[in-house]
């Protein structure tokens, strides 16, 4: 993080304490709002450029409205392409977890649609007493960690991601009620866009790994290679040293840049109650190091602006 941001921050009151070697810091002193002010969301955003996910306990004032607002002089709100938004609200996606809310798999947010989000802003409202914690894994790193001739194969690769994949493969115990509401809200409109395998990244240049469980098939590649090849890529995403993990508090809020990383949501607290707000930042289309863009094949490139 450049020291102009660290002054910024360091003189609005607010501290930022890395949690772990690679990935993670938690900014402490700060009431996130829309009130904030351009130099200090600057520098957040800058903060989250390095960090890749920041972490804010106790934002308990934030209501949903205030978590709208907040996202908002942030970046630009992304509603999701087909779930519901909560009632009485415009862009906050509700997980429930009584209610199909356990995203337990690694994945990286709505990559099945070309403009997917830069960024997630997620706020605790309801916690199980033990479990249900979220990780992270740095993207970026992960990629550094390739030998040279691996990241030259990788480079090369491109990927279709989709919101219709094989949902009960990538959980454990998953009910026939999960999987029809899968099918008949998660893809009730089936998204398909191609991804390379490596973007860099549009504000550090840095390159970083798109892969999560989006990921539908390696394109040019069997259905058994490319299964093979997505193992292996993933694997070296989330390896320990590329992760951090958070255990929430009610009222904690986490931003993670969601071109950078992947994140996992620990489905370990049976049946107690947890419940969490979403709202994402749309982002720009990725672009691979030879410099060609993600191309939207299902329903076709601009067709979630248009439905907007």
């Amino acid at each position: 993080m450049p020291t102009n941001d660290n002054q910024i921050l360091s003189d609005l009151g607010f501290e930022v304490v890395p949690v772990a070697g690679r990935i993670g810091a938690e900014v402490r002193g700060i009431e996130l709002s829309a009130d904030l002010g351009a130099a200090a969301l600057g520098a957040l955003r800058s903060t989250l450029n390095r960090y890749k996910v920041l972490f804010f306990r106790g934002q308990t004032h934030l209501d949903d409205a205030g978590q709208e607002a907040f996202a908002a002089a942030l970046g630009k709100p992304l509603a999701h392409p087909t779930v519901p938004v909560k009632s009485g609200s415009s862009w906050l996606l509700e997980l429930d977890s009584q209610y199909g809310g356990r995203a337990n798999s690694w994945h990286t947010d709505i990559t099945f649609i070309d403009t997917y989000p830069w960024a997630s802003i997620l706020r605790a409202v309801v916690l199980p007493a033990s479990g249900g914690d979220t990780v992270w894994a740095n993207t970026a790193t992960a990629y550094d960690d390739l030998a040279p001739e691996l990241k030259e194969l990788a480079e090369r690769l491109w990927a279709v991601h989709s919101n219709d994949y094989d949902y009960a493969s990538a959980r454990k115990d998953v009910t026939e009620e999960a999987v029809k509401r899968h099918k008949d809200v998660f893809a009730s409109t089936v998204y398909e866009t191609e991804h390379p395998l490596v973007h860099v990244h549009p504000e550090t240049g840095e390159r970083n790994l798109l892969l999560g469980h989006f990921l539908k098939k390696i394109v040019g590649l069997s259905t058994a290679d490319s299964a093979r090849l997505f193992g292996f890529f993933q694997d070296h995403v989330t390896r320990l040293e590329n992760t951090v993990r958070w255990r929430w508090m009610v009222g904690d809020v986490a931003i993670w840049d969601n071109r950078a990383t992947q994140h996992y949501a620990i489905n370990d607290y049976g049946d107690q109650h947890r419940v969490m707000r979403r709202v994402t930042l749309r982002g720009e289309v990725p672009v691979s190091v030879d410099g060609r863009r993600s191309i939207a094949r299902k329903p076709g490139a601009g067709a979630l602006q248009a439905a907007e």
